[in-house]
C-alpha cells in the first residue's frame, strides 16, 4: 500500500507542510489560533464572514504579526437577506416571553447584521490590498470578476461544496481546491442554495465522489477529530483534512465559558441541525435555543443572517443572568472527541496520530 499522504500537490500550492487545515469558524477563530496552526506546519484560518472590511483587515494584520507562514481568510458568499416583516414580527413575538425571563425585551426589528461578500466591495478590495495567501468561500461563490481579481493578486482560492454539482461549479469557476463538507460537520451547512434539496452526503462518501469526479484537489471536512480520521480521509484520496470542532476547545479560541463547558461535557454527545440561531441550517450542540426552534409551535425562522440579530440579543440577555444555553454552540457529530489543549500541542498530537494511522494501514494492508 502506498503512503496515502504522498499525494501532496495541494501542500506546495498552499505553502504548507502538513495536510491539516484548521477550519475558519467565524466567531471562534482568532489570530492566535490561526498563527499557531500555521507555525506548526498546517494552514491556520480566520473566519471573517461576520466582520466588516476594517475588522477583517485588523485580524489579518494581527495574524501576520504572529506568523510569517500562509494562512486562510474565509468569507461568506450567501444570498443577501430577503427581509419579511411578517415573519420577523412573528419570530420576535415568539421569543418575547423568553426575553422577559431574563429581564429583557426583543429588538423592535431585525437587521442584516453583516454583508455578504458577493456585494461587499470594501471587503473585496481589502483582500486584494492585503493579499492573504489563501481566501476561502462558504455558501457559494462570488462573481467571476471578483474571483479573477483575487487570482490576479496572487491569492490561492478554496471553496466549500456539499455535493457534486456544487463542486463542478467550483471547478468551472477556476478555484484551486474544493473543501468537501460532509453532513457530520459542525456549524453552517455550506450549501449554495438553502432552498434546494440537500442530499446530506457524509464526509467520506462526498470526499470519494469528488476525488473521482473532479480534477481539483479535495480537502475532507466534517466529523474529523483526530489523526486516525485524517489518515482515513487521505486514504480516500483527499489531499488534506479540515478540522473545526477539534480546535474549538483550544485556549486560543474566543468561545465563552458556557460553550467550552458544553463541548467538554455530556452536551457534546448530542448535536442537531437548527435554523433557530441564525436563520440557516447549522449543526449545534443541543441547547435552549435549538429546543426553541424544535418546538411544534415555533413560527418560521427569519432569513439568514437577520435571525442572528434576535439570537445574539437573546444570548446576551441570558448570559447576563448566567445562562449560556442560547448561544451558537456549533459542533460536529464527533464533538465528544474534543481535547482541551493549546493549539500547537494539539496540532503536534494530530500529526503524530495521523502518521501512526498511516503506518497501521500500511502494516495491515501492505
Amino acid at each position: 500500500m502506498t503512503d496515502p499522504s504522498s499525494n501532496h500537490a495541494l501542500l506546495p500550492l498552499l505553502g504548507i507542510r502538513i495536510p491539516i487545515i484548521q477550519a475558519p469558524m467565524a466567531g471562534v477563530t482568532t489570530p492566535a489560533l490561526a498563527a499557531a496552526v500555521s507555525n506548526a506546519g498546517g494552514l491556520g484560518s480566520l473566519g471573517v464572514g461576520a466582520m466588516n472590511a476594517d475588522g477583517a483587515r485588523q485580524a489579518i494584520r494581527a495574524t501576520r504579526a504572529l506568523t510569517d507562514r500562509p494562512f486562510n481568510v474565509n468569507v461568506f458568499c450567501h444570498r443577501p437577506a430577503r427581509a419579511d416583516a411578517a415573519v420577523e414580527r412573528a419570530w420576535l413575538d415568539w421569543l418575547a416571553p423568553v426575553f422577559r425571563q431574563y429581564g429583557a425585551t426583543p429588538p423592535d426589528g431585525l437587521s442584516e447584521i453583516y454583508t455578504s461578500f458577493v456585494v461587499d466591495r470594501a471587503m473585496q478590495q481589502m483582500l486584494v490590498d492585503e493579499k492573504p495567501a489563501v481566501v476561502s468561500f462558504h455558501f457559494g461563490l462570488p462573481p467571476a470578476d471578483v474571483i479573477d481579481e483575487l487570482k490576479r493578486a496572487g491569492i490561492r482560492l478554496l471553496a466549500c461544496a456539499t455535493n457534486v454539482d456544487e463542486a463542478k461549479q467550483i471547478e468551472a469557476a477556476g478555484i484551486d481546491a474544493i473543501v468537501a463538507q460532509g453532513i457530520e460537520a459542525g456549524g453552517h451547512r455550506g450549501v449554495f442554495d438553502p432552498d434546494a434539496a440537500d442530499p446530506r452526503l457524509g464526509t467520506f462518501a462526498l470526499t470519494r465522489l469528488l476525488v473521482r469526479e473532479c480534477a481539483l484537489p479535495v480537502i475532507a471536512a466534517g466529523g474529523i477529530m483526530d489523526g486516525a480520521g485524517i489518515a482515513a480521509a487521505l486514504a480516500l484520496g483527499a489531499q488534506a483534512a479540515q478540522l473545526g470542532t477539534a480546535f474549538v476547545a483550544c485556549a486560543e479560541t474566543s468561545i465563552d465559558d458556557g460553550y467550552r463547558r458544553a463541548l467538554l461535557g455530556e452536551s457534546a454527545r448530542r448535536t442537531t441541525f437548527t435554523t433557530a440561531i441564525s436563520g440557516r441550517v447549522a449543526r449545534s450542540m443541543e441547547n435552549r435555543m435549538t429546543a426553541l426552534g424544535e418546538d411544534p409551535g415555533a413560527p418560521k425562522t427569519p432569513a439568514y443572517p437577520n435571525a442572528y440579530d434576535a439570537g445574539k440579543a437573546l444570548n446576551a440577555a441570558a448570559k447576563a443572568n448566567g445562562e449560556f444555553g442560547y448561544g451558537a454552540q456549533w459542533a460536529g457529530q464527533a464533538a465528544a472527541l474534543a481535547r482541551a489543549l493549546p493549539a500547537a500541542e494539539l496540532f503536534t498530537l494530530l500529526e503524530r496520530e495521523m502518521r501512526d494511522g498511516i503506518r497501521q494501514m500500511q502494516a495491515r494492508w501492505g
